[in-house]
């Protein structure tokens, strides 16, 4: 008995001086049903690469020890590791039975919903597990990858609000750390995190370091600094690439293309496009990859080419979105739930006046439907020194959202509002943006989010004065332009799944803002992108007098401003770059034939909105 238990103490002393092996030497003498034994034989089985030996110790251990949370959170992360999902969801539900606020039980059950891409559930689950345990970085940094995979950039944020403090990550953590810090605009953030990766010490190590170096090239090229992103591919040869690596090297030719393009060699961008879409079956690759072949037979005027490939692509989304929103996916759905929701006549007459905000905190708003020239808009009023622009953010939306989760519907509630209710509204809004630039000071903020045009209530209610700034452009150049690009939200995955599908939620949102437009009588000006490119210094001075500014001039010189920028976030941030040309005009008529079996359904938009089929 005695030996038994010097044997035991040894393995825990070798244990935790990380002497696995010794570890496994000692647990071989021993009889195996002895519980501390049998656990430190499992974890230095794990530690040492033989987690498959470790899955029938633990199982045992549960059955010896039915109660104890600890032996099923520990069978389900080997069971996760080791790929047997049945046994590891079996194991960690008892242990979240057991121990629901247990941190590191949710977190282990949100790593397994990441792994089998149940992305809403691994986004509640992951949330718990922070909740419980602010302080979880590793918990906090999957919570921010499952809420960007759902489209909640709110919640994406949250997560990542202290990333800046964060020790360094592990590579593989850092490079979703970074790809989801640079989509956020913190660019100088993701970059840091790269720098201070840390590559493990084996095998893996090589293939880390380089797609490392991908993605630096790749957060190079969508800051608009080309030649430091070429510097960095220098080291990334297309003909050194190892070829058993499928994720260096979508990585790589993801990158080598995007540059490719942005330097106007299409043909070799189109046959790194094509080497992927031939050589992996991950949705998100085969997404980015179809979006830029379409692209690049666009611009070598291959419009059947092009659509052939926008179809894969969209092909590809709609896989994504069917398991984020498979709600959405019906035909008859609503990607667009907010055109449904509108203030009546006989509801705006029970709007009791509020205090409006003071003129120099009024937002000027900009919005339409996306492709409709906001991000140039965005980038003119910016570069003038009394705005200041924070990127699109959907906060208005958000207080939409706060009013819903406390028991107030959205917008029938709003007739309900108080001074001090329409105060705290504010008052979170302002918090919100104060996060995004805390520098804005004197200088009157720019809200520029398209779909806030579905937002118009809640806007005509907290801020009546507000100047909003309508971006038009011809419907079925925007809705060539939505087609043809990759967006985030999976709402929007869903709607420009299909160009009939894309012109329905265009009419829809259409109809909506000409309802509350007249029911609520903004202070609106039209902005027309056509106008804007044949008739340009008319257009700023119309822009400087509805916005009363004595010196509209700084806004012609948005180009030179936009340059000057680390990041854009919109699909835009290439084109607000080059200056106003007209390029994007009637593009669409390249693409006629695709367009026909759509236009009866457009045709009274375009009259209303003035434009030609």
């Amino acid at each position: 008995m005695d030996a038994s238990r010097s044997s035991t103490a040894e393995m825990l002393a070798a244990f935790e001086q990380g002497e696995m092996q010794r570890v496994l030497t000692l647990s071989e003498s021993l009889s195996g049903e002895h519980e501390i034994e049998l656990l430190l034989r499992a974890l230095a089985l794990r530690a040492t690469g033989r987690a498959t030996e470790a899955l029938p110790l633990l199982l045992r251990l549960t059955q010896l020890r039915p109660q104890t949370f600890e032996y099923w959170n520990n069978l389900g992360l080997v069971a996760r590791e080791t790929g047997d999902v049945p046994t590891a969801e079996q194991a960690l539900r008892r242990a979240l039975a057991l121990a629901p606020q247990h941190a590191d039980v949710h977190y282990n059950l949100g790593l397994l919903q990441l792994q089998q891409q149940h992305w809403l559930a691994a986004r509640e689950t992951l949330l718990d597990a922070v909740q419980l345990a602010p302080g979880l970085i590793e918990a906090r940094l999957q919570a921010a990858h499952a809420c960007h995979v759902c489209g909640d950039s709110l919640g994406e944020e949250a997560m990542l609000e202290n990333a800046a403090t964060w020790p360094p990550q592990p590579a593989e953590q850092a490079l979703t750390l970074a790809r989801m810090l640079s989509t956020l605009g913190r660019q100088d953030e993701a970059f840091h995190a790269l720098d201070q990766a840390l590559l493990p010490g084996d095998h893996s190590a090589p293939s880390l370091r380089l797609r490392i170096i991908a993605m630096r090239a790749a957060l190079l090229e969508r800051s608009n600094r080309l030649e430091q992103a070429e510097t960095e591919l220098t080291q990334l040869p297309l003909q050194e690439l190892p070829p058993d690596d499928p994720q260096l090297l979508c990585a790589a030719w993801l990158t080598h293309a995007a540059v490719a393009m942005r330097r106007g060699d299409t043909a070799s961008a189109e046959q790194l496009y094509r080497r992927i879409l031939a050589s992996t079956e991950d949705a998100d690759a085969r997404a980015q990859a179809a979006f830029g072949l379409a692209a690049a037979c666009d611009r070598q005027q291959r419009q059947h080419a092009a659509w052939a490939a926008l179809q894969q692509a969209h092909a590809a989304q709609l896989t994504i979105a069917q398991g984020i929103v498979p709600e959405l996916t019906g035909e008859d759905s609503q990607p667009l739930a907010m055109a449904d929701l509108l203030v009546s006549r006989s509801e705006y007459a029970r709007w009791a006046p509020l205090p409006p905000p003071r003129e120099d905190q009024n937002p000027v708003f900009v919005l339409g439907f996306p492709r409709s020239g906001t991000t140039l808009l965005e980038q003119m009023l910016d570069a003038h020194p009394d705005f200041c622009a924070m990127d699109e953010r959907a906060f208005i939306h958000e207080l939409t959202e706060r009013m819903r989760l406390a028991g107030q519907p959205y917008p029938s509630a709003l007739a309900d509002l108080t001074d001090t209710d329409a105060a705290q509204l504010r008052a979170v809004y302002t918090q919100m943006v104060r996060k995004v630039v805390p520098e804005l000071g004197a200088r009157r903020l720019v809200d520029k989010n398209p779909l806030n045009m579905l937002c118009l209530p809640m806007i005509a209610r907290l801020f009546p004065q507000a100047r909003i700034i309508l971006c038009l452009r011809h419907p079925c150049d925007v809705l060539l332009s939505c087609y043809m690009q990759s967006f985030r939200s999976p709402a929007f995955m869903v709607m420009c799944s299909s160009l009939q599908r894309l012109v329905r939620g265009y009419v829809r949102a259409f109809e909506h803002w000409f309802d509350q437009v007249e029911v609520l009588a903004p202070r609106v000006l039209e902005w027309r992108y056509e106008s804007v490119v044949s008739h340009f210094d008319e257009q700023v001075l119309q822009l400087g007098h509805f916005l009363d500014l004595d010196n509209a001039g700084p806004m012609a010189r948005f180009a030179e401003h936009a340059r000057s920028k680390r990041y854009i976030s919109t699909p835009s941030y290439a084109q607000v770059t080059q200056g106003i040309h007209g390029h994007a005009v009637h593009r669409w008529h390249a693409y006629r034939e695709m367009f026909e079996p759509v236009l009866p359904l457009l045709r009274p938009l375009l009259e209303r909105l003035g434009y030609a089929a």
